[in-house]
């Protein structure tokens, strides 16, 4: 049985997703959402525009489980080549170029988190905080720990481009037996 991803406008707001944008199988797209140009929306998450836009850049990747929302007046930006690992949350917030926000992490309303900067896996970035470009942020409440190095941002530079390569394998897949 092959489950159908859901994207659904709700009154006269209509998700607009580029069509080399790819939405998983069972993901949730609805209301006020941009997908931009080779954006991927994983299995199983849910980007809901009902009080406020949701706007992703290009070539974005919101893996597995993840799920954007936003209140009024706060919308959930991603700049160009954000990554949300499996089953992050960004909830209002404006995320810049090229960060990653890691596995279970959440970033909450009003937040921002600056460009190439790492959100480590299961921090929370607390309503109204303001990142710094090119840092780690860890913990809970999430603190800057330090600047990024070379290397740290070597590890996931490429994430964008990984993901587009996995969704153009995906695109391709069909039901087993």
């Amino acid at each position: 049985m092959l489950t159908m991803n859901y994207i659904a406008a709700l009154g006269q707001d209509e998700p607009e997703i580029h069509p080399e944008a790819w939405v998983a199988p069972g993901a949730v797209v609805v209301g006020r959402v941009r997908l931009g140009r080779a954006s991927n929306v994983w299995y199983g998450s849910v980007l809901r525009g009902d009080d406020e836009e949701i706007v992703v850049g290009a070539e974005c990747n919101i893996q597995d489980l993840c799920c954007l929302h936003a209140d009024p007046r706060e919308p959930a930006i991603l700049e160009d080549r954000v990554s949300l690992g499996h089953k992050a949350m960004v909830h209002g917030a404006h995320v810049e170029t090229g960060a990653l926000i890691g596995i279970g992490a959440i970033v909450l309303g009003g937040a921002r988190v600056g460009a190439g900067s790492l959100v480590a896996a299961g921090a929370v970035v607390t309503p109204g905080a303001k990142i710094p470009a090119g840092v780690l942020v860890a913990g809970v409440p999430g603190k800057v720990i330090r600047e990024l190095t070379d290397a740290d941002r070597q590890s996931f530079a490429r994430t964008p481009e990984n993901y587009i390569a996995k969704a153009e394998r995906h695109r391709g897949a069909r039901p087993a037996g």
